[in-house]
């Protein structure tokens, strides 16, 4: 008789581009056609692909063809799809304890990420955390416990920023289209200010920061502000980078006047950028920080983290969720906070910065259309204007990124004019791989007519 418990034999899989059919194959398109039949049409895909397996910076397709991956899940699989540690500290969690609820009967796994999270987190003050389940969120915890501690209820954000889908974070995010076209009423009291963006606006950090200052200051006031949310690098906005000097003086403004400074490191941080969270190459050191995404290595787990006197102003009861810091997502992020130490990958993310701006650097000697090449370690873009007009190329990016999927490599777009096309490789993604990826690359930006 067959073990049913003994999982089928698979054979390694190369880490490789590889490309057996069309892009998509046969058997994507059928499940294409089953998937139209199924599921809501309000979710769409970006590569209409249908994934079988996936092991380090590789994908592959129902149809067998091997797609170098420079998305990971928009930032998720950081550390690599289906890393050995997490895997396998995700199944023996399994055999254990699958769910309890931590707000009913606690474990000890829950404990370990929020001691890590404080760890590594910035400011050496007593810390606490609440785990949660998605970005969003996180970002409505986040806001929450701020307007509990400061008795305030204005929550301020900057332009060009995503937060999330849930009512909140919709009214918190800069672009409409297609994150919040139709879905109001919105949550109020949530005010956009002006952001740092020096390809465009040319301000210095100072002066950038005096504007925001001032336009919150004239708008809402800062007696009336519970905190102000702020991606250290935005995201979905473009990966812009602010200016030096504008977060600091957002912080100690904050600092000043009251108000909870958050950091939104759902997409920027887990070792991302070279450092655990991308606030410290600022030199930021917010009073919460909110994250996400990388943190479990595939599996939905998010955290609230911050000053203990703030974490603490909720009443017992008032955090939690029932499926909110699960067991099997706390013992995968477990272990990626231990491959990162144990494995240094840090620095795998400051190599593949190596690596990759000089060949995007490279790419915009040939190609004026690239504005800017901008970035901090495994998360970069580059944005494409007319070289004569300014305009935003958004429609080159579609092309761009079309063509790169049709040779086996998936690319990211971003931006608020949806012109940026940016890369969030995992940290496995090896030299070899990375210098094919770029090859294809060129070739697309050739092949759309950059």
């Amino acid at each position: 008789m067959t073990d049913t418990l003994t999982p089928p034999t698979v054979a390694p899989l190369v880490a490789e581009r590889r490309l057996v059919t069309a892009v998509p194959g046969p058997r994507s398109i059928a499940l294409q056609e089953r998937r139209r039949a199924a599921v809501s049409a309000g979710v769409s895909s970006a590569l209409p692909v249908f994934i079988e397996r996936a092991h380090g910076a590789i994908l592959v397709d129902v149809d067998g063809n091997q797609f170098i991956d420079l998305g990971a899940g928009i930032g998720v699989t950081t550390i690599g799809h289906t890393d050995d540690a997490v895997v396998a500290a995700a199944q023996a969690q399994l055999a254990d304890v699958v769910h309890t609820l931590f707000t009913i009967t606690p474990y000890e796994e829950y404990v370990r990420v929020a001691e890590l999270l404080a760890e590594h987190t910035p400011g050496d003050f007593a810390k606490k955390t609440v785990l949660v389940n998605s970005g969003a969120e996180a970002v409505e915890n986040g806001v929450k416990i701020a307007r509990k501690y400061t008795g305030r209820s204005g929550v301020a954000v900057l332009e060009h920023a995503y937060h999330g889908r849930t009512n909140l974070t919709m009214a918190m995010n800069f672009k409409a289209m297609p994150y919040s076209l139709g879905f109001g009423p919105f949550a109020g009291d949530v005010y956009r200010a002006p952001n740092s963006y020096p390809l465009h606006d040319g301000l210095d950090g100072a002066t950038a920061a005096a504007r925001t200052i001032g336009y919150l200051e004239k708008t809402v006031g800062a007696s009336d502000l519970a905190c102000l949310v702020v991606e250290p690098i935005q995201g979905e906005g473009g990966f812009i980078v602010p200016a030096d000097g504008f977060l600091p003086a957002l912080q100690e403004w904050c600092t000043t006047n009251g108000i909870v400074f958050i950091a939104d490191e759902i997409q920027s941080g887990m070792a991302r950028t070279g450092v655990y969270f991308a606030a410290a190459h600022f030199g930021l050191v917010p009073d919460l920080v909110l994250s996400a995404k990388g943190i479990a290595g595939g599996l939905p787990l998010a955290g609230v983290t911050g000053r203990a006197e703030i974490m603490d102003a909720s009443q017992p009861g008032g955090l939690g969720g029932t499926f909110g810091g699960n067991p099997v997502a706390c013992a995968a992020s477990v272990a990626v906070f231990e491959r990162i130490e144990r494995d240094g990958l840090l620095g795998e993310a400051k190599r593949i910065e190596a690596g990759l701006r000089p060949a995007l650097e490279a790419l915009r000697e040939r190609y004026p259309v690239i504005a800017e090449v901008r970035g901090i370690g495994a998360m970069l873009a580059v944005e494409l204007l007319d070289p004569a007009t300014r305009a935003p190329r958004a429609d080159l990016v579609n092309a761009i990124a079309a063509e790169a999927a049709q040779r086996g490599v998936l690319v990211l777009t971003a931006g608020t004019y949806g012109n940026v096309l940016r890369f969030l490789p995992s940290l496995a993604l090896s030299d070899e791989l990375l210098a094919d990826a770029v090859s294809v690359l060129d070739e697309a930006f050739a092949a759309a007519g950059a």
